[in-house]
């Protein structure tokens, strides 16, 4: 899949940073040697850090496409940089990838119901869902979403079983109140101050 997108930007004209990395050194572990980590053990810790949820949405020849990610972070000031992982196996990324563009809408502490619609796999997702399109790229923008960055997609990097997705941001907007939706340790939670 990394291939596909990789081709498809490059046809598009977008800067790829998508470089094949060097093939480890395979061998076997030694009876000294931790094992590896246990995926579910894997999660479970990391459970532990508490992160945000966007849902990550783009418009295709197909119509609007999305998926709830709490993988998103800023990345640059200078240029505006953000970044998302998505699943390898992702059905939507192709779409998003074929875009080019895409709107990240940082959830309100109230839209844990529109999360959940959003991360069941093969639904259609925006069905009742109202959406306006972005100002630069006409990525879905979510009301009611206290946050929005409309983007164009820089560069992709591959990254174990998911893909680094890097976006410039060309316009973004935000509520001035209104507390996020957070998640930790598998449930959706809200912020608050003592």
């Amino acid at each position: 899949m990394a291939a596909t997108v990789v081709r498809h930007l490059r046809a598009a004209g977008s800067p790829t940073a998508v470089e094949p990395l060097p093939r480890p050194v395979l061998r076997a572990v030694r009876e000294d040697e931790r094992p590896p980590v246990d995926p579910a053990e894997f999660r479970r810790v990391l459970g532990h850090f508490a992160s945000g949820v966007t849902i990550v949405t783009a418009r295709d020849a197909e119509g609007p496409a999305g998926f709830a990610c709490q993988s998103f972070a800023s990345l640059s000031l200078d240029p505006p940089l953000v970044a998302f992982m998505v699943a390898r196996t992702s059905t939507t990324w192709p779409r998003i990838a074929e875009a080019g563009s895409f709107c990240v809408n940082v959830l309100g502490a109230d839209q844990g119901g529109l999360c959940r619609s959003f991360a069941v796999s093969g639904a259609d997702k925006f069905a009742g869902v109202e959406w306006e399109p972005a100002p630069v790229t006409g990525s879905p923008r979510l009301p009611g979403a206290p946050a929005w960055m409309d983007c164009v997609i820089s560069a992709v990097h591959t990254g174990g079983d998911h893909l680094i997705v890097v976006g410039r941001v060309d316009a973004l907007g935000a509520a001035e109140d209104g507390d996020p939706l957070l998640f930790h340790r598998g449930r959706f939670g809200r912020f608050s101050t003592p």
